[in-house]
Formats: structure tokens, C-alpha cells, sequence
């Protein structure tokens, strides 16, 4: 039996967009993927000799303005090589955030922003320098890190393409964001001690790298994983939002969008809509989470499809299932903290507890926190747990740098 901790206060909102992805499959093709518009930032544009990169190699490095939210960090962009889901080259990037007062040697925490957005221009290296209100939920456990020396880097986990749903690529890009800031000399992090932490699509891309690791970046020592809100199994999802109408159908829509973006042969999202579901899904090609969220409210596959029947293709499946980490049979060897709120009614906790039992039984020394939930807008229960968690991950995550034991109630 896994035995859990329960904090003060939470509840569940507008999660991740791993949904309804086996909703948008039909019988025959002919429309295009919408792709994002690329950044017009040449700096993160692909170099022509990228292949001749190993995965994790620096490809370019800029120094950024001072952020007013991070008041006592310098900021670097830094692009670096990576591998999509097919195994070909990507060009990524991770924006760094070095404090004044650094320690040397001092920890270097991977934070996963919850990204549920299609345009380039939602890229938290972007975003940093707007007024995202979704930033509040993350800047207070981070500026907490940076004020102990820590050295924080944000990926952008999406990839270039903004492939949201492609859970296995966020993991990639991920783990080789961590390979590019630790080569870098300038950074000064090269020994020291990585954790990684994320909430909600950013707890997915967490827990896929944490998985991932041993056999995609087996020379990259991982001294703990914090894991918030993560939807373990996308295809779980996708079966319980069904036809109907749904307050978040907007993010789940964007998933499959993002997800034909990257097996544009397997799932092809595109081909299935109907002139209507086509129009919503162009104007969300390039917009962030707000936007798709009021885009797709109170949608449903059944008015958006031109054939309403799902059909049961194994390939479009086994694209969904490929990036369902609860089907994934590889293990994690580094710790893991995972929390959610026991009434989260966004995300499959089954998944979680499946998941969680699974790397126990392998020997994973797992903890999992549970978040009472607190009456919020629906809009805010999801999200709640990023922050009332946040104390606690933040004393997990100090315990892990320090080479402590992880604790373990599996």
C-alpha cells in the first residue's frame, strides 16, 4: 500500500492539454498540419550544420535583460542541440537564471513551466518578459531557490514546433536542456548537483526526463525529481472527456493539434475537422493557453468533427499511448516527490497511483504528497496544488542537493 503525507489547503482547473487525443481521429486526409509561425528571433532558428551536434551541445548563447520578477539573477538564453520523437536533430532552448549570490557548486534546479500553448511566442524565454499572470504560480518558489544560490533553468519544453501533447519529447528536450547549461563554463554549474521540478504539463515533462534518463542521457546524474499534477496517462484522458462539451475543451484540442504537429503521419488532426473545427483550430495555431482556453470553452470533438464515429486505428492510438508515461515501462533512478490533490478532477489519478506503485515496486524511493483541496474558480483548482506544494518541494528538492536519503512512503 503507498502511504501519503497530506499538506494544508488545494483542489483541481484548467490542467494540461493531454487530452481528448484519440478524439480527433476519422477515416480519410487531406488537410495540412497547422505548424506555428516561426519565432522571428533568428537566434532560435535551426544552424545548417546542426546534425554534426551531439544531443546537449551548445549552439548559441545571449545575455538577456534584467527581469524585474527575478530582481537579483542575471539571464542567459541558451540554445542547444536536441532530438525529437523520431530521433532527428531539433534546435531547443532553456533560459538561465544565475543569482548574484551563487554559491559555488551550488545546486541547479530544471523548473518545467506549465506550457499548454501552440505559438512560438508563448515560449517561456518569451514569456518572462510579459505580463503572464501564469507566471505567479511559479516565481515565488523560484525567486525562494535563486535567494539560496541556486542556479534555475527554464526550458522550453514544447520544442520548436510547439508540439504540446508529445509528452516524451518534452522529457528530451528537458534532459538535454540540463547536458547545455552544465558545459557551459560561463554558467559555473558543471559539478554541481541537478534536480528538476514541474507542475501539470511541466510535472509531465519532469517525470518523462526523470524516466527517460537512464537510457537517453545514462552520463547525467539526477539527484532528485519533483513531480506536481502530471497527467500519467494521455489516452485515459482522452476516453473520459469523450464527444460531449467541456469547460477546458480548448486545451484539449491544442493537444491534439500539437501532437499531429509531430506525428503528422499517425495522427493526422488536421484532415478530420470539419469547416468549423478547422477555424477554431487555425485560430489557435499560434496562441497560449488564455487564448486556446477561451477559444475551445465549452467545445466538444462531436460539433468540431466531420465524422463524428471514432474510429479505432491502432496507429493513432499507439501515438497517444507512446506519450502515456503509465504505459512507459522504463524506470526512474533518481528520487521522485510526487504531489497532486486527492480531488484534482482534471487530470486520471489512477494514472498517478499506477505509475507511483509501479517504479515503488522497482525500487524507486518515491514519496507522494497529497494536497487538500480548497474551494477555488474552476478555473484555479488545478493549478492551487503548484503553489500550497511548493514549501514542501522546495524542502525536498534542498534534501536531494545535499545528498540526503530520499524519504520514501511507497
Amino acid at each position: 500500500m503507498i502511504r501519503r503525507f497530506l499538506l494544508p489547503g488545494s483542489r483541481r482547473s484548467g490542467a494540461i492539454g493531454g487530452v481528448a487525443l484519440g478524439l480527433f481521429l476519422a477515416t480519410t486526409a487531406t488537410a495540412q498540419p497547422l505548424y506555428p509561425l516561426p519565432d522571428p528571433d533568428p537566434f532560435y532558428a535551426a544552424p545548417a550544420n546542426l546534425a554534426a551536434h551531439e544531443a546537449g551541445d551548445v549552439l548559441g548563447v545571449r545575455a538577456l535583460p534584467a527581469l524585474a520578477i527575478f530582481p537579483a539573477a542575471t539571464v542567459t538564453l541558451v540554445k542547444f542541440r536536441s532530438t525529437d520523437s523520431h530521433g532527428a536533430p531539433i534546435a531547443a532552448t532553456t533560459t538561465v537564471l544565475t543569482p548574484f549570490a551563487r554559491q559555488t557548486g551550488g545546486p541547479l534546479l530544471s523548473y518545467q513551466h506549465f506550457i499548454n500553448a501552440l505559438g512560438t511566442g508563448c515560449a517561456i524565454s518569451h514569456k518572462l518578459y510579459s505580463d503572464d499572470l501564469n507566471l505567479v504560480a511559479t516565481t515565488p518558489i523560484l525567486n525562494v531557490a535563486l535567494a539560496q544560490g541556486w542556479t534555475v533553468a527554464l526550458p522550453d519544453h514544447l520544442g520548436p514546433q510547439f508540439a504540446l501533447g508529445a509528452a516524451r519529447l518534452g522529457g528530451q528536450v528537458v534532459l538535454d536542456g540540463i547536458r547545455a547549461v552544465k558545459r557551459l563554463p560561463a554558467l559555473a554549474v558543471e559539478h554541481s548537483p541537478a534536480v528538476m521540478a514541474g507542475y501539470s504539463g511541466g510535472g509531465l515533462a519532469t517525470a518523462w526526463a526523470a524516466a527517460l534518463q537512464p537510457t537517453y542521457a545514462p552520463e547525467l546524474k539526477l539527484a532528485g525529481a519533483a513531480i506536481g499534477g502530471a497527467p500519467m496517462n494521455l489516452m485515459t484522458m482522452a476516453e473520459t472527456l469523450g464527444l460531449d462539451r467541456h469547460p477546458s475543451f480548448g486545451l484539449a484540442m491544442a493537444a491534439a493539434i500539437g501532437l499531429e504537429r509531430e506525428y503528422p503521419d499517425r495522427l493526422p488532426t488536421s484532415s478530420y475537422l470539419n469547416p468549423r473545427g478547422l477555424a477554431v483550430a487555425q485560430d489557435m495555431a499560434n496562441s497560449c493557453s488564455n487564448d486556446i482556453l477561451t477559444a475551445g470553452v465549452d467545445g466538444s470533438a462531436r460539433e468540431y468533427l466531420d465524422n463524428t464515429s471514432i474510429v479505432d486505428s491502432r496507429e493513432a492510438r499507439s501515438v497517444v499511448e507512446e506519450n502515456s508515461l503509465e504505459l512507459y515501462p522504463g524506470m526512474p533512478e533518481n528520487p521522485i516527490l510526487e504531489w497532486h490533490s486527492p480531488k484534482d478532477q482534471q487530470i486520471p489519478l489512477g494514472a498517478i497511483e499506477n505509475t507511483v506503485r509501479r517504479w515503488c515496486a522497482a525500487g524507486v524511493r518515491v514519496q507522494t504528497v497529497l494536497v487538500p483541496s480548497v474551494e477555488l474558480p474552476s478555473a484555479l483548482e488545478h493549478l492551487a496544488p503548484a503553489v500550497l506544494g511548493a514549501p514542501a518541494v522546495l524542502l525536498w528538492l534542498e534534501g536531494r542537493a545535499r545528498g540526503e536519503l530520499a524519504p520514501t512512503n511507497c
